[in-house]
């Protein structure tokens, strides 16, 4: 996938993640591409670790496991923020 097919998924799965997981999270759109991106990487690594496929295009199986990958990413922010406070 190119780089402008990587943003645009990343801010899907980072769209998406905030939808399923609303909250008071800092960050605008730069920060949801962001966890998206990174999201869509996590999620792709460990879905082909357990051979479930990875991230290779931009169709329902990619959008799902960036998806779970960010919110995995916002479950983690989230633990981490908690611990500190």
């Amino acid at each position: 996938m190119g780089i402008i097919s990587w943003v645009f998924l990343g801010l899907v799965a980072g769209a998406l993640a905030k939808f399923i997981m609303p909250g008071k999270d800092p960050g605008g759109i730069l920060v949801t591409i962001i966890l998206g991106i990174v999201g869509a990487i996590l999620g792709g690594f460990l879905a082909s670790f357990m051979g479930m496929g990875k991230v290779e295009s931009f169709d329902l199986g990619g959008i799902f496991i960036a998806t779970v990958g960010a919110i995995l990413l916002l479950v983690g922010y989230r633990m981490f923020r908690k611990k500190q406070a």
